[in-house]
């Protein structure tokens, strides 16, 4: 008789966790300079708090939320975490501001509470503003750091956006395991401001190249080109970028499911040529890129995609 092995089950992999760039250990193996979990709070549940959200509970910390939209906290739910009023989130040890822009952070840090929560705000917004929302912030005990992010709510979600830190590095230090789940790369540029003065340096860069490649897949057509096939070309070409990547397929294709909204690209924008102008800088690109967000929010396009710049470009005529 043949004696066959026995097959042994498959062992199952183990689960990763974010390593605590202080000490190098897996938090989950307890930092060793570290207290407890920290519990975490977000103001907004949009396209980039439901992706901070997505990573924070995807990595155990305890996660409490506010957005105004019940679908909003009901997806939060279904993530792990849990809806709560404005004064639970102020309770958590480390709050992420998700809103929209300036202003919305600014009555967030008016309506808190005195508690000392560090305030990681990962919304552009305008940078001369930042320094006078940091101290109003200290004054009720709140440590206020900028972490805008780099890329989209796609590639925040799977852990691989940038997050641009400005403020207090040691305030940024002690949250590190916190960070660390929510995004592999990040960058400290500075005090206070430095963090969206460098996002929206990157956010011109990034914008025109959106730009440049919506207008040259209409010119590929217009001349009787197929759109992902000349995609594919120019993949292949010396005009290659990452903004192929990320953003050409829906060109291509045409659906605009957003990622980055046409909106958001228009405020930041605006608060690109306003910096600009007060620096004493013309930035010719940057404005006929604005008239093209307008021009498609005219349209009722505002929550497109950005790479919706397709569109009004595709409506261009010659002059």
């Amino acid at each position: 008789m043949i004696c066959w092995p026995r097959r042994l089950p498959r062992a199952r992999p183990k689960p990763t966790f974010p390593t605590c760039s202080r000490c190098s250990t897996n938090w989950r193996d307890r930092c060793v300079m570290a207290d407890p979990v920290p519990t975490v709070g977000l103001f907004g549940l949009g396209l980039i708090g439901s992706a901070v959200a997505r990573r924070l509970c995807a990595a155990g910390f305890p996660v409490v939320g506010h957005d105004p939209d019940a679908s909003r906290c009901a997806e939060l739910a279904g993530l792990g975490g849990r809806a709560g009023a404005p004064r639970d989130v102020w309770q958590s040890d480390v709050v992420f501001s998700c809103v929209f822009d300036t202003g919305q952070l600014a009555e967030l840090i008016r309506t808190a509470p005195d508690c000392r929560a560090v305030l990681v705000s990962v919304s552009t917004c305008d940078p001369d503003q930042m320094p006078g929302l940091a101290g109003q912030a200290a004054a009720k005990g709140i440590t206020l750091i900028e972490a805008p992010v780099s890329g989209t709510s796609r590639a925040l979600a799977e852990g691989t956006a940038l997050l641009i830190l400005a403020g207090d590095p040691g305030a940024a230090d002690r949250i590190a395991p916190v960070l660390d789940a929510v995004a592999m790369a990040r960058r400290h540029v500075g005090p206070i401001g430095n963090g969206n003065r460098a996002k929206l340096a990157i956010n011109l860069v990034l914008g025109l190249n959106r730009a440049a490649l919506a207008e040259g897949l209409v010119f590929a057509e217009k001349l009787g080109l197929d759109a992902e096939r000349f995609l594919d070309l120019a993949r292949a070409s010396a005009a290659q970028s990452a903004v192929m990547d990320s953003k050409g397929a829906k060109m291509a294709r045409r659906e605009f499911s957003p990622q980055g909204r046409i909106a958001q690209s228009a405020k930041d924008f605006t608060l690109i040529l306003d910096g600009a102008a007060a620096a004493g800088q013309g930035l010719p690109f940057a404005r006929t890129y604005l008239q093209m967000m307008q021009a498609a929010l005219a349209a009722g396009e505002g929550d497109l995609d950005n790479a919706a710049v397709l569109l009004p470009i595709s409506r261009s005529r010659p002059e």
